[in-house]
């Protein structure tokens, strides 16, 4: 009798909580894939409880708002359904989330780290608007042409009037680990002032389908870091995440909380920040999202042609978006918050 003869599937003797529990345990989605190459019992046991997709929830809470998964063909339409009866056909979506969670999960865990800033969306306020504008902070130079560059809030007398930085990303479908800003010196001033925040915050997000008022929010965020503090230094100070984020609808805003510097002139409290990068990487062109309003679930595509690289993109459809939909702009935003603030 051959040696093969005496080898077992010991997942065909173990119930199926056991063996569950016992799949679980692995971490790495390229596993998972491996595991269902190694017997029809172990195949049926990772598509059936769905492991690739749990996997890549537990990497990714954000994805808990996929309604559904699609595949596009080559023509970039979606794969065709099949008709057959309902248990036929519910394996069928099985095997589809888990030909889509496999490969997503493989970019999740190789993706190489980029700038992902595609375009500055808007500030909350600008001092002298454009001389001072957020487009600046896209530069990592704070001299240029004879000039500095940074971006200036307004002058507020109330030090807890926070700012905010608003940016388009590379593509809707990103995952970012850390963001790093630096706070503008003026050296033009008497004894070179650092104008930072006490600290920040960033939220991450997606466009609102619809307003109800003219002074909703335009965005939902997804995604909310806890605060962290922020020096009064000339330098580029790093945020990292507490864990990666996946920022689902391509809006990354950063919250600048409390004012700590006085401008001499007129004595009211600014903030100034020079340069803004945004590390992480794009999923996209092989993965993309098409959120849906008014639930805010999204549908994740992907698209099997396209190979998995970093593409930078241009942010300006977007913004056209948003001000296609809402007929309002930055200014518009910043009157509203103000307001909302009392001042």
């Amino acid at each position: 009798m051959s040696a093969m003869e005496y080898h077992k599937d010991f997942i065909t003797y173990l119930d199926s909580d056991t063996c569950l529990k016992i799949l679980m345990c692995l971490d790495d989605p390229a596993d998972l894939v491996r595991v269902t190459c190694v017997s029809r019992s172990w195949r049926h046991s990772v598509i059936a409880n769905g492991l690739c997709k749990q996997l890549c929830l537990r990497m990714f809470p954000q994805l808990s708002r996929v309604a559904s998964v699609v595949e596009l063909n080559q023509h970039g339409a979606k794969e065709h359904e099949e008709v057959g009866s309902s248990y036929s056909m519910e394996w069928l979506v099985l095997q589809r989330e888990h030909r889509v969670f496999s490969y997503l999960g493989k970019a999740l865990m190789s993706s190489v780290a980029m700038n992902c800033i595609a375009e500055a969306d808007c500030a909350s306020s600008t001092d002298d608007f454009p001389r001072e504008s957020i487009d600046n902070t896209l530069e990592p130079r704070d001299f240029i042409s004879g000039r500095y560059s940074y971006w200036s809030s307004m002058g507020r007398s109330n030090p807890n009037v926070p700012e905010t930085l608003t940016y388009n990303l590379v593509s809707q479908f990103c995952v970012i680990t850390e963001i790093n800003i630096q706070p503008f010196q003026a050296h033009f001033q008497l004894e070179s002032p650092i104008y930072s925040a006490n600290s920040v915050r960033f939220k991450m997000g997606h466009l609102k389908g619809y307003l109800n008022s003219l002074y909703e929010e335009f965005f939902v965020w997804t995604y909310t870091s806890p605060e962290f503090p922020m020096s009064q230094e000339n330098r580029l100070q790093k945020f990292k995440l507490p864990e990666p984020v996946l920022c689902i609808g391509g809006i990354l805003q950063i919250e600048l909380l409390g004012r700590v510097q006085r401008q001499e002139m007129d004595g009211l409290l600014y903030i100034c920040v020079s340069h803004v990068q945004v590390l992480g990487c794009s999923l996209s062109p092989p993965f993309n999202v098409d959120i849906l309003h008014p639930s805010e679930m999204f549908v994740l595509e992907r698209d099997q042609l396209a190979n998995h690289q970093p593409v930078v993109t241009s942010g300006k459809r977007c913004f056209r978006r948003v001000k296609r939909r809402y007929s309002g702009d930055c200014d518009h935003i910043g009157c509203i918050r103000r307001r909302s603030l009392g001042e």
